[in-house]
């Protein structure tokens, strides 16, 4: 799993590339939370992602009760069929906007 993370104003954009099981999601944990403080808001770019297990559903759940404590959004763009289908069995969609793409998430915050 490769992650690249960017600041675009008051969010945090999470671009993953590979496949988020548990053991990209170790890593990847703390690499989020110590930028977690510099941003209010936090947008998954899934667009290179293959498969995600119930380890990356956590990853996304656990960023999301931490952004939306302190007032913050938590968005995902670019959904893979993999994800798309792991967003739609667990519901995930209910509590995260979905967007096409990277650029419409970022201009709805």
């Amino acid at each position: 799993m490769e992650v690249k993370l960017k600041l675009a104003g008051d969010t945090l954009v999470v671009r993953l590339q590979g496949e988020l099981d548990h053991h990209a999601v170790t890593g990847l944990r703390s690499k989020i939370d110590t930028k977690l403080s510099q941003v209010n808001n936090v947008l998954f770019n899934f667009n290179e992602v293959g498969f995600m297990d119930s380890s990356g559903l956590g990853l996304v759940l656990g960023r999301y009760k931490l952004v939306s404590e302190k007032g913050g959004k938590v968005l995902a763009c670019s959904l893979s069929p993999g994800v798309q289908r792991v967003f739609e069995l667990s519901g995930l969609q209910t509590r995260i906007p979905v967007f096409a793409t990277e650029r419409e998430a970022l201009n709805s915050v």
